[in-house]
């Protein structure tokens, strides 16, 4: 996706509401993009069309992948900041958006858009997106924070994990990722389901700790992954809870038959699944296990110590009809 799209039905209907007269942001990973002079020229030419303001852009870099770049954009008084790239860079700009009450438009340009999926937004019409992140209300949602080892807190807005999940996400190929999307994360998980698992013990708000063997501890702020499914449907970005799902199959046939568990309607359960439901979770491990942060891999850690900050970040979602 490099330039906007032609309008659409949808988009004539939201055009005719009037976008702010603020000043505006988006921050831009330039790697998920061909030509960053068409997509700028696109984004001018729809602006241009409906008389909004074009928007002040800030690029992010591999050392900066969003955060710096958003706390630039406030201080040069953006009312709105729009990311524009995966779900890392939604996350680093979130991370300087937390408890300022300057709202983040979602803007597709990622593989997952795992946020925008789980607030129902568009993640593959890009101009739809703009126009609910120019003419939408704001709303609050929770952000997780998370402390890994000793090291400085992140936020995360969908899910942390240890495991299987951030295997599955430090083995992927990006060149593969960049032709076929989702499939290289299936395939590099398909890799990982043959790893062994690791001890594990996790304790959620003041509850008996839980200790055993694990393939995979998710703590998620909301449930939903890339085509539907739902890791964790009681899951709410609003509810000021987390949820945790501690998996621990022992085949792969155990695999099999927890992945028909968390696709179907009835959802009965599974012996080798656990649901928590908490404001905080510590986990700790014996060896150092590959973990994750909302998709992005962030190398072998042993202690994830979550808490849910309850209505600190604000969103732009579309106007109720």
């Amino acid at each position: 996706m490099n330039t906007i799209e032609p309008i659409g039905e949808q988009v004539q209907e939201l055009q005719k509401r009037t976008a702010p007269s603020e000043r505006w942001a988006v921050v831009v990973n330039p790697t998920k993009f061909d030509d960053m002079d068409a997509l700028k020229a696109s984004f001018a030419t729809v602006c241009a069309q409906r008389g909004w303001s074009e928007p002040w852009w800030y690029v992010t870099t591999a050392e900066d992948p969003g955060e710096g770049q958003t706390r630039q954009a406030l201080g040069d008084g953006v009312g709105l900041v729009c990311p524009l790239g995966g779900d890392g860079t939604v996350r680093s700009v979130a991370q300087a958006l937390v408890d300022t009450g300057i709202p983040i438009g979602l803007l597709p340009g990622g593989t997952g858009n795992l946020l925008a999926r789980n607030l129902k937004l568009p993640v593959d019409d890009l101009e739809t997106a703009l126009v609910i992140a120019l003419t939408g209300h704001d709303t609050v949602i929770d952000v997780g924070e998370v402390t890994w080892d000793d090291e400085e807190p992140s936020v995360f807005l969908v899910m942390a994990g240890m495991g299987l999940d951030a295997e599955m996400m430090a083995g992927v190929d990006e060149g593969l990722k960049r032709k076929v999307g989702w499939l290289a994360y299936a395939l590099s998980g398909a890799r990982a389901l043959f790893r062994l698992g690791f001890a594990v013990r996790v304790r959620a708000d003041s509850e008996r700790a839980v200790s055993q063997h694990a393939r995979a501890v998710v703590v998620g702020n909301c449930g939903e992954l890339a085509g539907g499914l739902q890791l964790m449907p009681e899951a709410s970005v609003d509810d000021g809870l987390l949820n945790t799902v501690l998996a621990s199959p022992n085949s792969i046939a155990g695999w099999v038959a927890l992945g028909l568990n968390f696709v179907s309607a009835r959802r009965r359960g599974h012996p080798s699944l656990v649901r928590l439901v908490s404001e905080q979770v510590d986990v700790s491990t014996r060896e150092p296990v590959e973990a994750q942060l909302d998709g992005d891999a962030v190398g072998p850690r042993r202690r994830m110590a979550c808490t849910v900050r309850a209505s600190a970040l604000t969103v732009r979602l579309p106007v109720e009809e």
